[in-house]
């Protein structure tokens, strides 16, 4: 046991910058431009600091990745990797996405509505004739505004079996439960798990391939994401440099997270992915390289409700228009990982944070370092 008197230790901190001396090579890895050293020292010098105090102060345990014009201005991880072993985080370090991971469905859909596969004014029963929830069209689940029941709930409350259900496995059982909907389609907007849970289930259906087979074909390697991948507890392999989730424990201990009974399922969370894919993700959806410019336009515009009320949601992303300043973003929190993706559009400015101890300050943090960026990178 430790005495009063123990200090917390202090956590190996090891700042590597990310970049190198070079000349008239502008390319860090195949996929990713970057400013020059030299054009980015000052803001370097700033976010490597701030690094430095939320490690310190907050418990902070991640990486930062910002990006001006789609080329990369810094990118550098504190923290570490394995509590147990005392391993550091690094570029190659992987992390859960959470409901980061929802961007990724809804650009399945438009990939697969793009091939005339589906329609958004399609509805569930279209496909799965027995859903017992009626009336509900892809664009209500892209929108969130279903009204469908949370699987958590039913997971936690009906599943008895040990291992955790997959997509398939809940659809079914969705038949049997006798769990009602929230609320009538189309009436309100009510940020739900499942209907992208569900909307997984419909892109495994039309495309006779599993989820993360469907993203490994036509978004993952199109874009050079080598290191991103969706995760099936019970069903996937760990890989090499895929990161846990921890929480702080009496203090300063870090203590592993266990998976629950809701990790099974894949499309609302589970998928996993490094700063940089992540660069080359948001890189290549805003240039065309997966879907076209109106399927965009579409995943970033306002949803709306049967009645006309617009909501603060596309399809996958959040939107936040005020001040003349439109911010196309989504955060995640699952398991102890803590991620977001944050597109400043009038600045062509991205954002990505990505940790895995809990960290609570998402929105403060994307404040801080674009206001560092702000005050110290002009380009």
């Amino acid at each position: 046991m430790l005495s009063k008197n123990t200090k917390k230790p202090e956590p190996k901190i090891v700042l590597k910058n990310t970049f190198v001396d070079s000349t008239n090579n502008t390319k860090t890895e195949v996929g990713i431009k970057k400013f020059s050293k030299k054009e980015t020292k000052k803001v370097t010098h700033k976010l490597d600091s701030l690094l430095k105090r939320i490690n310190k102060r907050h418990d902070f345990h991640g990486s930062i990745l910002v990006a001006k014009k789609g080329k990369l201005v810094y990118q550098n991880q504190i923290g570490y990797a394995d509590f147990r072993k005392k391993s550091d985080l690094s570029e190659a370090s992987i992390y859960q996405l959470a409901s980061v991971s929802k961007q990724f469905t809804a650009a399945s859909i438009m990939i697969l509505k793009e091939r005339n596969q589906l329609k958004l004014t399609d509805t569930i029963t279209t496909y799965f004739p027995k859903f017992p929830f009626k009336n509900i069209t892809i664009q209500h689940l892209l929108n969130h505004t279903s009204g469908l029941p949370n699987y958590f709930w039913v997971a936690e409350n009906e599943w008895k079996k040990n291992k955790a259900p997959t997509n398939i496995e809940m659809m079914e059982f969705l038949e049997t439960s006798k769990v009602s909907k929230f609320s009538w389609p189309g009436r309100k907007f009510d940020y739900s798990n499942t209907g992208y849970f569900v909307l997984a289930s419909l892109i495994e259906k039309i495309s006779e391939m599993s989820y993360s087979e469907f993203l490994d074909a036509n978004i993952f390697k199109p874009l050079k994401m080598n290191d991103s991948f969706a995760f099936s507890f019970q069903n996937d392999t760990l890989r090499l440099n895929q990161l846990i989730g921890y929480r702080l424990y009496r203090g300063w201990r870090h203590r592993t997270i266990p998976n629950t009974i809701n990790d099974a399922i894949v499309g609302d969370k589970n998928i996993y992915a490094t700063s940089k894919d992540l660069l080359k993700w948001v890189n290549g959806l805003n240039s065309g390289k997966i879907i076209s410019k109106e399927s965009l336009e579409l995943m970033y515009a306002k949803g709306k409700t049967k009645y006309g009320r617009k909501i603060p949601y596309g399809f996958g992303f959040r939107i936040n228009e005020k001040n003349d300043e439109k911010i196309v973003y989504h955060f995640g929190k699952w398991n102890g990982f803590s991620t977001g993706i944050t597109q400043y559009q009038e600045d062509d400015l991205v954002v990505i944070i990505l940790e895995h101890t809990s960290y609570r300050s998402m929105d403060y943090l994307n404040k801080q370092i674009k206001k560092i960026v702000e005050e110290n990178f002009d380009s």
